[in-house]
């Protein structure tokens, strides 16, 4: 059975019974605590803990899912994947455990040919919570499973809850029992391989109270019973196509034959092999979904993760024995083997991989210069005697280079080293740490967000703004400190929660109105508005005078100049993004978007410079179009129907079933788009690109002034230009041409000077080679020459009397107060190495007199410090250094 015949089967059975198909959620998930949709349940979470209301009673969907808590199990289980897809069921308050129960055993045991998945019962196990005695009777009752089959076990193992204060309850799990060939006997319970879980039902009951881990008291039972369930369709999919893992279902086969034959080694032949392998077909389908949806690779955040996968797998390759590129090639396979169930993987797979071997490009760059610091880091070590690598240079490697633990460890063991993991490891825990400590203190910043329960459960906030800059309305809620009040007074910052509001919550880009909140007998300023939660805006406020409580009527006001601004910079956005496309092609898709008052960035999918030429040319077609006064309409259509017209959905934004399609010039620009905009294009003003740059391997930014802010800052360029043409009496047409001829006749003049100074220096060696003597079997020349305008002079003073003493063992130690800091240098010839006299030694032992460092190599080496007064104390150091 296919992976996708197993997602309809699921789909159709359950849309059969009641439940609303839901289409997949984005991997880029809503919730501000997560990074992915790591769950089947996370688009569900407001629904199930009731902080939103339901919009159905029973849902159904197949959603795509990330988790990379486990990545290092990847390739190493049959289990164990980045990218899976979880079938879920859900009930808001409609059925309950025995509807959850009877609806899976039904699917699991009808058979293929009338829809279900014909398992057969011997082969299936349960587990329920150790006191859900329901549970283990609807088991006996529905499934007809004989009691040892069912196994009791604990809260460890069959509870769910969210880890904080909320809904709880026990869970059944579902387990596939592989045979005798895969390990004892003993059902679930044993913790083997032999036993594969792949359905788990939530059953949602109880209220749980503050405590850690295991440990909390239930308060209560929840207003509504909630059931949701998870089947892992890969798993389901391996067991049913009769595979060992995962990784050989007919989605991912493709990547590991593909991994295979580039590297021409036997998928089977060799169990190190086969994890390198499996590791590249679960990373690159992981990095196609990911790219999919929206996310570029980076050093933050969700990008970050994604370029670990992409880097594992070159990684994996290189390790397979294949340093040449491979993207185009493995996520070709993968782009095919995920097509049939995500179209959007072929629709938009220039893009895809376009971004994939940009980022392989990179790390192939990055390997190489990582190579040559590692080699660097192995000579040292050798040439010290010891044999192990040090950690932190593992660490830098690591966290620095991107240079994977492995390759470190490979490459070190060919030098015959070891590394030194301890202290390796340390460093990555310390870095883990400070990683969770950060995340856990953005998830406690963003507190609870049941106190919006009861305002959402009046109804979705009204969105007036578009029409209107000012609404009357009225105070439904307030918020201090993360807790619900009946009011505020002067001075405090507080949220509000209105009927409705005319002012602009930030989403797509656009950031939030200013404006007031006013009515009898207080004033408050806004400082922020957003959306907590799906249908509620939430103003940020502080109460400039007053008292505001709940029910008090009151008027939104918006801040017409800031929002004119606003709209002027987002509509100059649409029109610079479909100049991009038009001058670079639809390969360059817009990636992100900022715009306030007078002030637009762009950022898009692209892996090089714009010419200046290029950059003109953008600028000169959105101006244009301001020029033409276009019209700027917007309306309200189902998602599919703006699809089918050709309206742009930009990647990481979520749309409803309903959109808001924003068309500048008919279909030259059509977005979707929930922000506010100009009537027509002539409003927008002047559109001023400022600035195109690299924020990343494949995305470029944009940055433009708009309206007033780009007059203003082409005026300044007017003075400027006005006060060149003044001071170099120059018409403005000849202003380049004569300033190019000023630096050229500049740089002609340093160079003459630069040649009478070098002269001026040269004519100091006679004297400083009259002051040689002999120390030991070394020649010496060690002094102070006073003052010097670089340390670059004082190289060339050493280098130069070091060339005129011959091949017989030579130091030359000159030290001078350059720009008022003590500078030394010291070089060796090579009799004078052969002696022991090492310049990187003599120049550090100078340096820690001075009151600094330094170091360098065995022939030449610098140092200084910050104690000019200590130059002849550091010289007779390094007098007393050489060998005698």
């Amino acid at each position: 059975m296919q992976t996708a015949d197993i997602r309809a089967r699921w789909l159709d059975f359950f849309a059969e019974r009641g439940h609303t198909v839901v289409p997949s959620a984005s991997l880029v998930s809503d919730d501000p605590t997560l990074l992915f949709t790591v769950a089947g349940m996370v688009p569900f979470v407001p629904y199930l803990t009731g902080l939103v209301p339901a919009p159905y009673p029973r849902a159904t969907s197949v959603q795509k899912c990330i988790r990379t808590l486990d990545i290092e199990e990847v390739g190493k289980t049959p289990r164990h994947g980045t990218f899976f897809q979880m079938n879920g069921n859900f009930s808001f308050g409609d059925y309950f455990k025995e509807g959850a129960i009877g609806y899976a055993w039904e699917l699991l045991t009808t058979s293929e040919a009338d829809g279900g998945y014909g398992f057969e019962e011997r082969d299936l196990w349960v587990t329920v919570y150790e006191e859900d005695d329901v549970s283990f009777d609807l088991w006996r009752r529905i499934a007809g499973l004989p009691e040892h089959r069912i196994q009791r076990l604990g809260k460890d193992e069959n509870y769910w809850s969210t880890g904080q204060p909320g809904p709880a309850g026990p869970d059944s799990e579902i387990f596939f029992d592989r045979g005798p060939a895969y390990g004892a006997d003993g059902g679930p319970a044993t913790g083997d391989d032999r036993y594969v879980e792949f359905w788990n039902l939530v059953f949602m009951q109880y209220l749980r109270g503050e405590g850690s881990g295991y440990d909390f008291p239930i308060l209560g039972d929840l207003p509504k019973q909630n059931i949701d369930t998870g089947m892992g369709l890969e798993r389901v999919a391996f067991l049913k196509q009769g595979v060992e893992n995962i990784y050989e279902i007919d989605q991912i086969r493709p990547v590991l034959d593909r991994a295979a034959a580039l590297s021409g080694r036997r998928y089977g032949a060799d169990p190190e092999d086969d994890v390198r392998m499996r590791v590249v077909a679960d990373h690159i389908r992981s990095g196609l979904m990911l790219m999919s949806d929206g996310v570029t690779p980076s050093n933050e955040g969700r990008g970050y993760i994604l370029r670990r996968l992409l880097r594992r797998s070159v990684r994996s390759m290189r390790l397979l024995g294949v340093d040449a590129p491979t993207f185009t090639e493995l996520f070709a396979a993968s782009k095919d083997a995920m097509k049939a169930a995500y179209p959007e993987v072929e629709s938009d797979y220039d893009r895809i991989r376009n971004l994939a071997t940009a980022e392989e490009e990179t790390f192939l760059r990055t390997l190489a210069s990582g190579t040559t610091i590692l080699d660097l880091a192995v000579g040292k070590t050798q040439r010290s005697g010891s044999k192990q690598l040090a950690g932190d240079t593992a660490f830098l490697l690591h966290d620095t280079f991107g240079f994977p633990i492995d390759l470190t460890l490979e490459m070190a063991e060919e030098a015959g080293l070891s590394v030194d993991r301890i202290a390796f490891d340390a460093l990555m825990l310390e870095q883990r740490t400070m990683a969770k400590a950060d995340a856990k203190a953005k998830k406690t910043l963003l507190a609870d967000l049941s106190v919006y329960s009861a305002f959402r459960a009046l109804g979705e906030t009204v969105f007036t703004g578009y029409d209107h800059f000012d609404t009357d309305t009225r105070i439904l809620g307030l918020i201090v400190d993360g807790v619900s009040v009946t009011k505020a007074v002067a001075g405090e910052i507080a949220e509000v929660i209105l009927a409705e509001t005319s002012l602009y919550a930030e989403a797509g880009g656009q950031e939030a109105d200013a404006g007031s909140i006013v009515g009898t007998g207080f004033d408050l300023e806004v400082l922020d508005v957003q959306r907590p939660v799906k249908g509620l805006v939430s103003h940020r406020v502080q109460v400039r005078s007053g008292e505001v409580g709940v029910g008090d009527a009151a008027t939104s006001v918006v801040d017409r100049d800031y929002r004119r601004g606003a709209t002027q910079a987002h509509s100059a956005t649409h029109l610079i993004h479909a100049a991009l496309r038009e001058v670079l092609g639809p390969d360059a898709h817009q990636a992100g978007s900022d715009n306030r008052a007078g002030y637009l960035r762009l950022d898009f999918n692209w892996n090089k410079p714009l010419s200046l030429a290029t950059r003109t040319e953008i600028e000169g077609i959105a101006n244009d179009a301001v020029r033409q006064n276009l019209e700027v309409s917007t309306r309200i259509m189902p998602l599919d129907d703006a699809r089918a017209l050709g309206a742009m959905a930009l990647f990481g934004e979520k749309y409803g079933d309903e959109v808001r399609v924003v068309e500048i010039g008919g279909p030259w620009s059509l977005e979707l788009c929930a922000g506010t905009h100009v009537a027509r294009s002539s409003e927008i003003g002047l559109i001023n690109v400022i600035s195109e740059a690299s924020v990343g391997s494949s995305n470029r930014r944009i940055e433009s002034l708009v309206g007033r802010e780009g007059f203003r800052d082409l005026a300044v360029e007017r003075a400027i230009v006005s006060e060149l043409t003044s001071t170099l009496k120059t018409p403005r047409d000849q202003v380049s041409a004569r300033i190019s001829e000023l630096l050229a006749s500049l740089k002609a003049a340093e160079k003459r000077i630069s040649e009478f100074e070098d002269a001026a220096l040269t004519e100091r060696v006679p004297a400083l080679l009259a002051e040689a003597t002999r120390i030991g079997a070394v020649t010496a020349v060690i002094s102070n020459v006073g003052t010097l305008s670089s340390s670059d002079d004082l190289r060339l003073l050493v280098t130069s009397v070091r060339g005129r003493l011959g091949t017989d063992p030579a130091v030359v130690a000159l030290a001078a107060d350059v720009a008022g800091k003590p500078a030394v240098i010291v070089a060796t010839n090579e009799a004078a190495r052969a002696l022991g006299s090492r310049a990187g030694m003599l120049a550090k032992s100078a340096a820690g007199i001075l009151g600094g460092g330094g170091g360098g190599k065995d022939d030449l080496a610098q140092g200084g410090g910050s104690n000019v007064r200590a130059i002849a104390t550091a010289l007779e150091a390094i007098s007393a250094g050489l060998p005698r």
